[in-house]
């Protein structure tokens, strides 16, 4: 088990949150934790660059469901990126790769 370590940084389209370890049950908190913080303005993009990320749960597709709506809340965009083999499958199986754009890298998601 890998524990979760939530980088952030700036782009010319907004923030960028990197996901590094686990995003399960027991850490999805520290997320939605982080995201209280995260100022966005309109017309700006969240990026959650995913690269790093380990493992998802349930639990982790909700926190990044929760930073959708935090995103959309505020008139911003949301992008996920890198997101690894494992978790793009199950975003596939549960419509959520309908709602999210996806990028293969934070480089190609903060592109404005």
């Amino acid at each position: 088990m890998s524990p979760l370590k939530i980088t952030t940084r700036d782009a010319t389209t907004g923030p960028v949150l990197g996901i590094i370890g686990e995003l399960d049950y027991d850490t999805a908190p520290a997320l939605r934790d982080v995201l209280a913080t995260v100022t966005l303005r309109p017309g700006q993009r969240l990026v959650i660059d995913l690269t790093a990320m380990e493992f998802c749960d349930s639990s982790g597709l909700t926190a990044l469901i929760v930073a959708r709506n935090h995103a959309l809340a505020t008139q911003a965009d949301i992008a996920l990126a890198g997101v690894p083999e494992h978790t793009l499958r199950l975003m596939h199986l549960t419509g959520l790769a309908q709602i999210f754009p996806l990028h293969p890298d934070s480089e190609a998601a903060t592109r404005p």
